[in-house]
């Protein structure tokens, strides 16, 4: 049976490192959710000073320094790649920046939020609600899919570089 193993990490580059080893073991369905904001009061401007009032929400296209916010995580070029990088504005969050499988359902989580593409996912939606909250303060989630036998190495995975509350669903 498949599980979902969620953490989220105060550092950004905790949770790529995290994030960079659970593919070297194998693990392929990794997503990571992060706020650009990093827990600073939601503005209307990204980090370039773009104007986010033109963007398009309804398509999730977020530029600027959003996009720049990728390289924060650790991950290199190819693994953006292969994770499938997106960068999105939800309102009342501001800019995300979301790689994985979740990266394509945030891109209609524009009403749902992030806590509504988590629960989708498979996450109880008291547990969405929490793990929203932690992006809003500015901190990285990241989720795994994998069968029931190896939630304990991901999870301890997860625990050496720095995640907190993690949970298996």
């Amino acid at each position: 049976m498949e599980k979902k193993v969620i953490g989220y990490f105060e550092k950004s580059d905790q949770a790529g490192q995290a994030a960079n080893e659970l593919k070297g073991k194998g693990f392929t369905e990794i997503s990571i959710l992060g706020n650009e904001n990093g827990g600073k009061k939601n503005s209307s401007r990204d980090t370039n000073g773009m104007s986010f009032e033109n963007q398009n929400l309804s398509d999730g296209t977020v530029t600027g320094g959003t996009i720049g916010g990728l390289a924060g995580l650790g991950l290199g070029a190819g693994a953006l790649g292969a994770l499938g990088a997106a960068a999105l504005l939800i309102p009342g969050i501001g800019p995300i920046v979301a790689m994985g499988p979740l990266a394509a359902a945030l891109g209609g989580a524009v009403t749902g939020g992030i806590a509504g593409a988590l629960v989708d996912y498979g996450i109880p939606e008291e547990r969405s609600d929490f793990y929203e909250t932690k992006i809003r303060e500015g901190n990285t989630v990241l989720v795994l899919k994998t069968d029931e036998q190896k939630t304990d190495e991901v999870a301890k995975m997860m625990k050496n570089y720095g995640a907190k509350d993690v949970r298996v669903h």
